[in-house]
């Protein structure tokens, strides 16, 4: 084993770190990071690496971001934190007004969380005390897809469908009925995303029709599933769906935590199908990578249920001690008038376009690269050993480890999903930057590829 600084030794003696398996820091001790500057993070020893999935999906603006920082230090000079039952403030009233006015029509109230799961939690509760409220006692279950990830809480966990996550919790997980999704690589209709009439949804549709008296709602990833390998589906889909939940009364919850705030090009991917769910979960973008925050949007119709004499035990009781806490609405606020100010949605198509036509002119003939798939700036390498007759690595290979570990000493940090690779850059890389994550993409590979046949 490398021999360690002291900063890492002092981690590894205190810290357990997330969906890591600890053992693995014994080969690849955690990088103590420095400084972070744009899309650039600098160790302990100087060593530089291009943050290429935006520190877990976060980052939208870089790191170190004037215009944040300033916010920031504004609001801290002001107010830290209040309790948020019976009081209130401005950066959280100011986040309200412009978060609605930019989000689907019909979303009108919002509910602060700390994180991604969270959110979804509230919304899952919100929709099952609704429906008790409503006089709809049967309806107490969810519908989600196969593969789908929307959190690791135990009410998130019902409705995630991957094995890493849920098989051990199965004794603990009030499970969601699960249904087979898009799988636009492999089309078991032989379609195409791009031309396609969502043939796929015919799965739900019949799972709709024979449980809908006892569903409360459908929760879904809209335009990608994020954690089964970055999966883009046609938004299609997604018209039959909301359609089909408005027929039967069941609430549409869209998980926006990934793809909100422009990551698929739309300031929030449901657009892509210009609809509007009943409920709506954000998270990560929200706050640019600066503080733990979340919010679910509802419809003043699911409000209304909630809306009635103390008495009556109509309350929605969730909350949290740093419920609507003003640092993170404050951030919130700014990265919303940094998408206004700054044209951030026409800066990620322009970019998103070039993305697009380097990583096809990089990967497109590569005889390890079965697929290339990209919406906004979410791009995603799908590798195999052999595209040509689906021959995957194997899961104890962890190729996508290794992938990412050789691309670390190369100064990028491309994050695997099993065997896929994807990029989520800050939206202030540049043309060049893209230029030198795709060839440090392209070497990692090469280099793997070499060293297993070797």
């Amino acid at each position: 084993m490398k021999k360690l600084s002291p900063l890492q030794e002092k981690d590894l003696k205190y810290i357990f770190h997330p969906c890591s398996q600890m053992k693995d820091y014994e080969t690849l001790a955690p990088m103590v990071i420095k400084e972070g500057k744009g899309i650039y993070l600098t160790d302990e020893f100087g060593n530089t690496y291009m943050d290429c999935v935006s520190s877990w999906w976060v980052n939208l603006f870089g790191h170190s971001n004037s215009r944040i920082n300033e916010a920031l230090i504004t609001q801290v000079k002001k107010l830290e934190h209040v309790i948020f039952v019976n009081f209130t403030h401005e950066p959280a009233i100011e986040l309200g007004e412009r978060l609605i006015s930019v989000a689907p029509k019909g979303l009108e109230k919002l509910i602060f969380a700390e994180n991604g799961a969270s959110s979804v939690e509230i919304a899952l509760k919100i929709s099952f005390q609704y429906h008790q409220q409503k006089g709809n006692p049967n309806k107490k279950r969810f519908i989600s897809l196969i593969n789908a990830y929307h959190g690791e809480t135990l009410g998130a966990l019902g409705v995630t469908d991957i094995d890493l996550f849920t098989s051990i919790y199965k004794p603990l997980i009030h499970e969601s009925i699960k249904v087979k999704g898009p799988n636009c690589y492999s089309c078991e209709y032989n379609k195409k995303s791009e031309t396609c009439e969502a043939e796929c949804f015919e799965h739900m549709q019949k799972i709709i029709e024979k449980n809908h008296e006892e569903i409360s709602a459908v929760i879904i990833e809209p335009m990608v599933q994020g954690g089964a390998g970055m999966r883009i589906y046609s938004p299609i889909y997604l018209k039959k769906l909301r359609k089909l939940t408005k027929e039967y009364n069941l609430h549409f919850i869209a998980d926006e935590i990934a793809t909100g705030f422009g990551r698929t090009g739309k300031m929030f991917a449901v657009e892509h199908a210009e609809i509007s769910p009943d409920i709506m979960c954000v998270a990560k973008g929200l706050t640019a990578g600066y503080f733990p925050m979340s919010l679910t949007l509802i419809t003043n119709e699911i409000y209304s249920a909630f809306y009635d004499e103390y008495q009556t035990g109509k309350s929605f009781l969730h909350s949290h001690s740093y419920s609507g806490n003003p640092l993170g609405c404050a951030i919130a606020v700014e990265t919303l008038k940094i998408f206004q100010e700054e044209n951030i949605l026409d800066m990620i198509t322009k970019k998103s376009f070039y993305l697009k036509k380097k990583a096809l002119e990089i990967f497109k003939s590569h005889p390890n690269v079965g697929e290339y798939r990209q919406i906004g700036l979410i791009g995603a390498l799908e590798i195999f050993v052999n595209p040509k007759t689906n021959e995957g690595f194997s899961h104890n290979e962890r190729a996508g480890f290794e992938i990412y570990k050789i691309a670390l000493k190369k100064g990028a940090i491309l994050r695997p999903l099993g065997n896929v690779i994807y990029f989520m850059p800050p939206y202030i890389i540049t043309e060049e930057e893209i230029d030198k994550m795709l060839t440090i993409c392209k070497e990692s590979l090469d280099e793997y590829i070499a060293s297993r046949i070797n």
